[in-house]
Parts: structure tokens; C-alpha cells; sequence
């Protein structure tokens, strides 16, 4: 028996949809929900999550492509988004870039495996620059031997 593509249920996407009353309002907390969930947004959930709350797959992929945090492939072990806003800058972002780059060994909005440096403007942290986001922990006043302790720490906890 030949199973469609467009049949496959993700059934931890329709249990957030139900959670959330399979609201079409609610959707961004929805997607949330399923990134935080599984690491990333998968065709199926996708899928699953248009079909719960009566909506295109093209009105998803408008909200998904739009918003720069959703995830269409798993992502990295850990996350280190580097603010790059001009306050940040001017007090070494782009110094502080150029030296994970190279102690990471991965380029900045590049995919990787194990830890991926995000370009992002603005942490709300503008006057402890830079600013830095790690596995969603906002850091500031980060120099390259911080960042290196702070991503050592995090990799502990997990």
C-alpha cells in the first residue's frame, strides 16, 4: 500500500495544536511549541499543524520563512547568537565574530553540527555590549575567553 506524503501525521504537532485550542491566532506560540519540542520544524508538522487549525501550508511557510528563528532542519548542539547591532560594534562584535569564528572552527551563519554562531541584531542588552545569546541565555560584556567559558558551561549542563 502506497502511503501519500501529505498524510503523515506528526502527532506531538497535533497534540500542541489541540493544547492551544487548535487556534489559527495562536500559531507563532504553536510553532514555538513544536521547534522547542523537536529541535526544528519538519515537513510532517508542518503538514499537521496547517490541517489543525483549517490554514494553507503556504500561510505556514510565509510565517516560517518570515520569522528568522524557526528552524526547517535540525540545528546544532548549541546555539551562539552574536549581536551585531551598532552598539554591539562598536564595543568589538566584529572582533569577538572573528575570534569564535576561529575558535569554533565554524563561519557565523553557517550550518554546523556542533556549536552554529547566529548573526542577530539587537539583544536589548545595548548597553552591556556585546551581547551575546547562548542556548537562549542572554550574556553581555563577552569577550572570546567568556564566550569560550560561557559555551563550556552550557555544554555541562546538557
Amino acid at each position: 500500500m502506497v502511503t501519500l506524503l501529505n498524510t503523515i501525521e506528526d502527532p506531538k504537532a497535533r497534540n500542541i495544536c489541540r493544547d492551544h485550542g487548535d487556534r489559527p491566532d495562536e500559531l507563532l506560540e504553536i510553532l514555538h511549541k513544536v521547534q522547542e519540542a523537536k529541535g526544528f520544524l519538519s515537513d510532517g508538522a508542518l503538514r499537521t499543524i496547517a490541517d489543525a487549525l483549517n490554514i494553507s501550508r503556504a500561510e505556514i511557510h510565509g510565517v516560517v520563512s518570515f520569522y528568522h528563528d524557526y528552524k526547517r532542519k535540525k540545528g546544532a548542539k548549541q546555539t551562539i547568537k552574536i549581536c551585531r547591532a551598532e552598539a554591539c560594534q562598536a564595543v568589538g562584535a566584529n572582533a569577538l565574530i572573528s575570534n569564535a569564528e576561529e575558535v569554533f572552527r565554524t563561519k557565523l551563519d553557517e550550518d554546523s553540527i556542533t556549536v552554529a554562531l547566529e548573526s542577530t541584531y539587537c539583544l536589548g542588552n545595548c548597553a552591556l555590549g556585546p551581547a551575546v545569546m547562548v542556548d537562549n541565555e542572554l550574556y553581555g560584556r563577552v569577550d572570546i575567553e567568556r564566550l569560550k567559558a560561557i559555551s563550556n558551561a552550557h555544554k555541562e549542563k546538557s
